[in-house]
């Protein structure tokens, strides 16, 4: 599994004024959710998560938020599962998702060597997406019993 950092507010903050963004309590917050949870969030869960703490927030304000954020290369729009679109922090080093079947949690994984080394010729790699699906090692072990 990969390390998590965690980003304080003004980490945050500082990263949205070098990519242009206004940082408001609810940009930031969102921002947060999604570069110290490492939950890989929809944005209904994003929202979810959020609506507590902010209770006049609205789910527009939310998506506008995730594409600001995403439109600025902050964070990463996944489509690990047809027709739902999770988040991931941008700024980190490639890696690669697990999705556990049973439980649906979405974990980072180490990128495979032959992959992270790929090479191409006259290609530009943008972004590489590579999947697992699976049972994670809590599902695996409940299933055994």
């Amino acid at each position: 599994m990969v390390k998590l950092e965690k980003y304080k507010e003004t980490e945050l903050v500082e990263m949205m004024h070098r990519a242009g963004i206004r940082p408001s309590a609810q940009r930031i917050a969102v921002f947060s959710v999604i570069a110290n949870d490492r939950c890989h969030p929809s944005a209904e869960e994003v929202f979810s998560i959020l609506f507590e703490r902010f209770p006049s927030l609205s789910r527009t304000t939310v998506y506008n938020s995730l594409h600001a954020l995403s439109e600025a290369g902050l964070i990463r729009e996944l489509e690990i599962e047809a027709g739902n679109m999770r988040y991931d922090l941008a700024p980190q080093p490639r890696h690669s998702h697990f999705i556990c079947r049973e439980c649906g949690k979405i974990f980072d994984m180490k990128m495979p060597a032959a992959i992270e080394n790929e090479t191409s010729e006259g290609f530009e790699i943008e972004d590489i997406d590579v999947y697992y699906r699976g049972l994670c090692p809590d599902c695996h072990k409940s299933n055994k019993q």
